[in-house]
């Protein structure tokens, strides 16, 4: 009898040996999987950030920024090689059709090829517009981009600001790993609104929510706690912090301080941040 309690002890700790190591196992594998999503979301926001720069740019070469600027177009040459046709030629709505054919690299160092379509409803920058982009075999440095972005001009007379919805978005980055991701961003302009020709003196600040999965289907929403900083100048997102739930946990995404870099780090609950770069 007494070998039988003592076998009984040895198996039953050895189970919970086992359960706690099972539990400990899935915890790092949840860890791991936040860590992950959180790094696609911050490429996710910064590529669609990168579409935003292209429109501005095409809108700006083709007239159809709107506003009443009379200053010399300034550009970062975004735009590089791309072919841009409109049509029609009057009225809208427009479409718009910015090819980058098999590859050009604009003068910051950015890497584009494939086609944006671009609906725009009326001048871009008119409150109430909608400009709908959606992507052909789209690449951004190796970052197969897809989906629809719409954004809804919300501006009032004091301030320029935008709505902007993805749906159906999937990144696929240059090794083959992809992820889909879908929200809705708040968009005001702090600087450079009265200048609307010129996009060097532009600045965007950025609010909102977003939701990102991985080929597994394993999801985590993201907020931004401290809104994200877009310059025009700068090819990437360079100030914020967004936050991204886990199960048991949450990641922070910090963009940095406004310095013009592609780095960005995640900490989860406190510990020790790591470093990812933004394309």
């Amino acid at each position: 009898m007494k070998t039988k309690n003592l076998l009984f002890l040895a198996v039953s700790a050895t189970l919970v040996g086992f359960s706690s190591c099972k539990k400990t196992s899935s915890a790092v594998d949840e860890y791991e999987t936040t860590f992950e999503l959180s790094a696609d979301q911050g490429i996710a926001d910064n590529l669609t950030e990168d579409a935003n720069d292209v429109l501005n740019e095409a809108a700006v070469d083709k007239n159809l920024m709107g506003g009443r600027g009379t200053e010399t177009a300034q550009t970062t040459n975004t735009l590089s090689c791309a072919a841009i046709t409109v049509t029609p030629a009057t009225g809208f709505p427009k479409t718009m059709i910015i090819d980058f054919g098999t590859g050009c690299t604009s003068t910051n160092g950015v890497a584009r090829t494939g086609k944006i379509t671009v609906v725009l409803s009326d001048s871009l920058r008119k409150s109430g517009s909608t400009a709908t982009m959606t992507f052909d075999n789209y690449f951004v440095n190796g970052f197969k981009k897809e989906g629809i972005i719409t954004w809804t001009n919300t501006s009032t007379v004091q301030i320029k600001s935008w709505q902007r919805k993805v749906e159906n978005g999937k990144i696929t980055a240059p090794g083959g790993n992809y992820w889909l991701h879908y929200g809705v961003r708040d968009i005001v302009q702090t600087a450079g609104a009265s200048t609307p020709l010129n996009l060097l003196d532009d600045v965007y600040s950025i609010t909102g929510n977003h939701t990102v999965t991985n080929a597994a289907g394993k999801t985590r929403t993201a907020v931004i706690l401290t809104a994200l900083e877009k310059k025009a100048t700068c090819t990437n997102i360079d100030m914020g912090t967004v936050k991204v739930q886990g199960p048991n946990h949450f990641a922070t995404i910090d963009f940095g301080n406004g310095t013009c870099d592609n780095i960005a780090t995640i900490s989860i609950d406190g510990r020790p941040s790591r470093t990812f770069l933004l394309r």
